[in-house]
């Protein structure tokens, strides 16, 4: 069974992010800030903790910000030189210098396998990675490596699980699967956001895939599905016919930044793990708290 190395990871970032406005009318979902990075930066830092040297961006109209952000801006780093602020000028270096950096455009918003099939000419026909960056995920090992061991000792496609209430199925591809131990599901069937009462489950697929070249093959011939879009677990159903796809209940904590809620509940949960903001955070939810009484 093959078993190729990670070097290469997929970030879909085209989507409008609507649910932002107007903030997100120029400023990119992605680079709303997480305390003092971008939402995006995460997802980037994973993947090369995980062993991916390549990372390629599925941009869209109103993106050049993310490709601003892991560029070079010597005028920017010559000015921090002068102030004698090199430390803080080096760590911007840095971030261009983490990774190579490829960009390809989604002209149109067909979805998130129309997405992924965006991007094969920078892939080739070798396993990848797949971020989708609303979700950061906290954890001693990275998500993506840790889909990557499984991937090292059974070969095919790894998805990142996580356990969800029957009311949440509605809002994820929920899978069936054979356990074989450690969190780890040999994986027989998906579906894409079923009713709660619909689910066969509640192994719900989160924001995080090692998949095989194959898929794009069965994204070219899935077709438009829901919403008329070309949707990526009709796709995976496909390769399951044909390669192992594996379930793994990853081991870290989600944050979810895909609304303004759950940003909001993103920035306060980073900002009491760091030790200079917690009191700060505290302070206000005291001082909040009565005068709302």
């Amino acid at each position: 069974m093959r078993k190729d190395p990670l070097h290469k990871c997929l970030f879909p970032v085209a989507g409008l992010g609507t649910r932002f406005l107007p903030a997100t009318k120029d400023i990119p979902k992605e680079m709303l800030p997480l305390i003092d990075k971008p939402i995006i930066h995460y997802g980037v830092e994973e993947a090369v903790l995980s062993g991916c040297r390549d990372i390629v961006f599925v941009t869209g109209r109103s993106k050049r910000s993310i490709e601003d952000y892991f560029d070079r801006s010597t005028e920017l780093e010559q000015l921090l030189e002068q102030r004698g602020q090199n430390e803080l000028r080096d760590n911007l270096v840095r971030i261009s210098e983490i990774a190579n950096f490829a960009y390809v455009r989604q002209s149109e918003p067909l979805g998130l396998g129309h997405a992924v099939l965006c991007g094969e000419p920078c892939l080739n026909d070798s396993h990848f990675g797949l971020i989708l960056p609303d979700d950061v995920i906290l954890s001693e090992k990275p998500v993506l490596g840790q889909l990557a061991e499984v991937h090292s000792e059974r070969g095919g496609s790894v998805l990142a699980l996580e356990e969800v209430s029957w009311e949440e199925t509605s809002r994820y591809g929920i899978v069936e699967g054979l356990e074989l131990g450690n969190g780890l599901f040999r994986i027989t069937d998906l579906v894409e956001k079923p009713l709660p009462g619909e689910a066969p489950g509640r192994l719900a697929i989160i924001g995080r895939y090692l998949l095989s070249g194959s898929i794009f093959r069965h994204l070219r011939s899935a077709g438009a599905g829901v919403n008329g879009e070309i949707q990526l677990t009709d796709a995976l159903k496909g390769l399951l016919a044909e390669e192992p796809v594996f379930g793994l209940l990853y081991k870290g904590e989600r944050l979810d930044c895909g609304t303004k809620v759950d940003w909001l509940r993103a920035t306060v949960k980073m900002a009491l793990r760091d030790p200079e903001l917690k009191e700060f955070v505290l302070d206000i939810v005291r001082k909040e708290g009565c005068l709302g009484r």
